[in-house]
């Protein structure tokens, strides 16, 4: 985590002062690539600094051993629900807001109730039927 955080922090760094030239450079006139890559450094700074806090709490990853091996790294990384077909709904509910953003807003107000309720039914999946605890 060490390497990936100084990773994006160097891209934060990189991608703020190219968002400013080019603003400059386009007289701040065209609004689609300054913001963007002000906020792409923004969002580097923001993995950056997750990634440092996190790592100083869990210490040393096989990741950041450079002479480490690949299964160093092996083990259980979570628990997915492979029966689960939530994560699909939200996938169509977004897919549905975001076309929605891209065509007419009205589409959007309709498809985000769908993609709450499809949130919602993922977080709570294990809190009634079968596999309840």
């Amino acid at each position: 985590m060490k390497v990936l955080g100084k990773v994006f922090l160097y891209l934060g760094i990189f991608f703020i002062p190219v968002g400013i030239i080019y603003g400059f450079m386009t007289n701040f006139d065209e609004w689609a690539g300054f913001p963007a890559l002000l906020v792409t450094g923004l969002m580097c700074f923001f993995l950056a600094f997750f990634l440092m806090f996190t790592e100083k709490k869990l210490g040393s990853q096989p990741m950041d051993n450079y002479t480490g091996e690949i299964a160093e790294s092996a083990g259980e990384y979570g628990f997915y629900s492979p029966w689960s077909w939530w994560p699909f709904a939200i996938g169509v509910a977004c897919m549905f807001v975001v076309l929605g953003a891209a065509i007419a807003w009205w589409v959007v107000l309709i498809a985000i109730p769908f993609a709450a309720a499809a949130v919602i039914g993922w977080v709570y999946e294990y809190s009634r039927g079968d596999h309840a605890h």
